[in-house]
């Protein structure tokens, strides 16, 4: 999850996951993004968004944000047998591949100044889109974090 915000407290909370194809032959990137605070109902949209992309078993490597935490997102995930939870160390975002994506994004934004909140979305999503189309951007957030890999 990743947070950037205007003046006036116009924000934009993002979702994402980078998804494995099995034998890692391909990565791809899902990302929601929305304005108000996250709450669960949004990481379980989000999940659902996943499951409907993604066939078979999926290994959700996740941070222990309290928001991943909270006891519907728990329920959701204990409920889908197709989904299977771990969570990072506290305070490991070096083990996040993810956090990479995030930094991807504020390297691409860095310099801008949005004016409001479309044109604060226009940066973002053209980041994001300089980042899922390139594999080997998304193959650096996987071997750029200390996640053991392989």
């Amino acid at each position: 999850m990743v947070r950037t915000s205007l003046r006036r407290g116009e924000r934009l909370n993002l979702l994402g996951a980078l998804l494995v194809t099995p034998r890692a032959r391909q990565l791809k990137l899902a990302v929601q993004s929305h304005r108000r605070n996250l709450t669960g109902e949004e990481v379980i949209a989000f999940l659902q968004h996943v499951l409907r992309r993604v066939r078979g078993p999926i290994v959700l490597l996740w941070d222990n944000h309290p928001i991943h935490q909270r006891k519907q997102v728990q329920e959701f995930i204990v409920g889908h047998r197709r989904v299977h939870g771990y969570n990072f160390p506290t305070c490991a975002p070096e083990l996040n591949p993810v956090e990479f994506v995030w930094n991807q994004v504020a390297e691409y934004t860095a310099g801008t100044a949005p004016h409001d909140r479309y044109e604060l979305r226009a940066n973002v999503s053209a980041g994001i889109a300089r980042t899922r189309n390139s594999q080997k951007r998304l193959w650096a957030c996987i071997t750029g974090s200390d996640l053991p890999w392989r």
